[in-house]
Parts: structure tokens; sequence; C-alpha cells
């Protein structure tokens, strides 16, 4: 295999915003390749209520990924998103879902109306104060903020190489470690301090799961992280990976390959 291609970084990488209001031109690839999150994470973070969950929101709520794991555990969901592109795919797909263009810092609704206001893989793209102080605001008292990521879990060899390919955020990986347990460990006082500057006392709890795919699912995957689709070199990209599946010991000759994730859950109460 070639040497490995680094799709964020450089004079060519994209920039934040740019990154931020790429979405809607690739939605549906979005639908199509983006993957879901394990339901008892879901689950483990509504359980933070004090009282019965009955009214949801998803914001940053994108094509439905998390979407779709809430409504079956909440009475009503309504999800936000403040590209219409995104949102489109969201109401293709669920139809029977309430949705609204808004973004996270100005959500439309009154105060305490929620019971549960939930963020997956778009905190990052937040004004984190404003966002922190509107979910305050529209939360009944004793219900959750709820942020969850999907984290490439990259201890795991194939996995690894292709973040050697890829690369992406500190937020999108679990590397390799001598020390498993100590990188964890990290990893979880990290993630608490950042987040509990803006929701203090935050909880902290992780989930593994896996996702199987097939080599042209997992290379459409890679197309729909903003850093690599926006680079000038992701036909490299695509190509790079795809002879990595064909190549390493672990995924050639397979017709699906296992992705391994950790999802990590973070849950806060409103007082």
């Amino acid at each position: 295999m070639s040497e490995p291609i680094i799709s964020d970084t450089g004079p060519d990488a994209p920039t934040a915003d740019q990154r931020r209001l790429s979405f809607g031109s690739a939605a549906a690839e979005y639908a199509a390749a983006r993957p879901g999150y394990p339901v008892d994470a879901v689950q483990w973070v509504l359980d933070g209520t004090s009282h019965p969950v009955r009214d949801v929101a998803d914001v940053g709520a994108g094509t439905g990924a998390l979407t779709r794991t809430l409504i079956a555990l909440a009475e009503r969901v309504t999800a936000y998103e403040p590209d219409a592109g995104m949102l489109e795919q969201l109401h293709t797909a669920l139809p029977g879902v309430s949705t609204a263009v808004a973004p996270a810092e100005a959500l439309p609704t009154g105060d305490a109306t929620l019971d549960a206001v939930l963020a997956a893989q778009a905190w990052h793209w937040f004004d984190h104060a404003a966002a922190a102080e509107e979910f305050t605001r529209v939360l009944r008292p004793g219900g959750v903020v709820g942020l969850v990521w999907n984290v490439r879990d990259s201890r795991v060899p194939w996995m690894g190489a292709l973040q050697g390919i890829i690369g992406g955020e500190d937020s999108m990986r679990l590397v390799a470690t001598e020390s498993t347990q100590t990188i964890l460990e990290q990893e979880e006082r990290a993630g608490l301090a950042e987040l509990d500057e803006f929701l203090p006392g935050v909880e902290r709890a992780t989930f593994p799961h896996t996702i199987a795919m097939t080599p042209d699912q997992l290379v459409r995957l890679t197309s729909t992280y903003s850093y690599v689709r926006l680079s000038p070199r992701a036909d490299e990209l695509y190509a790079a990976v795809r002879e990595l599946l064909a190549t390493h010991p672990d995924t050639a000759g397979r017709d699906t390959v296992d992705v391994a994730y950790v999802t990590a859950a973070y849950r806060w109460r409103r007082p």
C-alpha cells in the first residue's frame, strides 16, 4: 500500500466554516451511510431524567440517525436542524416526525417545554455557551441534555490503518496504545472537563457497538466526513480506502467488514 494520505492537514485543508456549511450538498449520502446509535446509549441518557419522558428534541438532527432511535423511546420527538437539505432527507425517511429548520442556539419552542434535548455528532458545531443556555431554557426541571458521539475504534488494527488514511478530529477516533485503560481514562477525563464548563456535573458512559458494511458502503461513509469530501485529494483518499480493504489481512476478500465504534454518551440533568 502507498504512503498514508492524511486528509485534514496542510494549506489545502477545508476551513471549519466550509465544513460546517457543506453537509446539505451531501445529504443523500449522509442519510444512506451514517451509522445510527445503540439503543442502550440513548436509553442511558433518557434514564437521567427525574420524570417520565414525553417531549424530546433532537438538535442538529441531520438526516435522522439519532431520531430513528428516539422515536421508539419517547412519545413526541421534534428534529431541529439548520440545514434544510438535511432535514428534507429526515422528513422523507421519517414523515411522522415533527421538524423545524433551526440552530441549536435558538430553538423555536417555549421555556420548560421539553423533557430531554439530545445532540448526536453535533455539539462541536455549536456555540457551546449559547447552546447550553438554550438547552437549559427549554428543559423542564429534572430534564436532561444528552450528547452522543460514535467514535471510531482505531484500536482495531484495520481501523487504525483507515485512520492513517483519512485522519479526522480526536472526537472521531479512539486510538491504539500500549495501555488501553490509560487512554480510556484520559479520554474520559478530557471529555468530561470540556463539557463540565458548560454543563456542570455532566456524566459519561461508553457503549461499544459494531456495524457490518460492504466495502462500497464504507467508502460512501468516508465521503460523508466533511474534511474528506472537501479535500482536493478526495479521489485519492477513496482509492486508498479501497486499497486498504482489498489488501489488509482482516478485510481482504470479505463481502462485509465489521466497523467498530465506541459510543460516548454524556448526560446532564437540569436542577
